[in-house]
């Protein structure tokens, strides 16, 4: 399982047009990133959980302080530039030193999309922030 995380933070951290992304509160840091689900190799998905799909993506959150994995809760949503909503489910996946929470939403056209996302950490923080992406499905 942790070479399979390992994988899938590689995949994150090693497409440029896909750049994680950190948002910081006092200590704690929150990373995330957006790319698509048919980036994924099969066995990764399928261990994560994931399905692949030329038109889903993924939202991937893990919340770290002092570089070490933090407990937490992660809401949200994603709008797309015609206010039509989505509240994203995220399940969480833990091992050994590290701990993601993952999110999959339809990708039906090239456009932008709002992320709204809210992270409750074990230390009684909550946290709200927003940001934008540029998503489009596979071809």
């Amino acid at each position: 399982m942790r070479q399979l995380m390992i994988c899938l933070l590689t995949l994150c951290l090693s497409l440029p047009a896909f750049a994680e992304r950190k948002q910081t509160f006092g200590e704690i840091d929150v990373h995330y990133s957006v790319f698509n689900s048919s980036f994924l190799q099969p066995n990764t998905a399928a261990a994560s959980g994931l399905v692949r799909s030329k038109t889903l993506g993924v939202v991937s959150v893990s919340v770290l302080k002092d570089g070490k994995p933090l407990a937490a809760k992660v809401e949200g949503s994603v709008q797309n530039l015609l206010g039509q909503q989505t509240v994203l489910t995220f399940k969480q996946v833990d091992e050994p030193g590290a701990s993601y929470h993952l999110a999959q939403f339809a990708l039906e056209d090239r456009e932008v999309l709002t992320f709204s996302l809210n992270v409750n950490s074990s230390d009684g923080g909550s946290n709200n922030f927003t940001f934008s992406q540029e998503v489009f499905p596979d071809e």
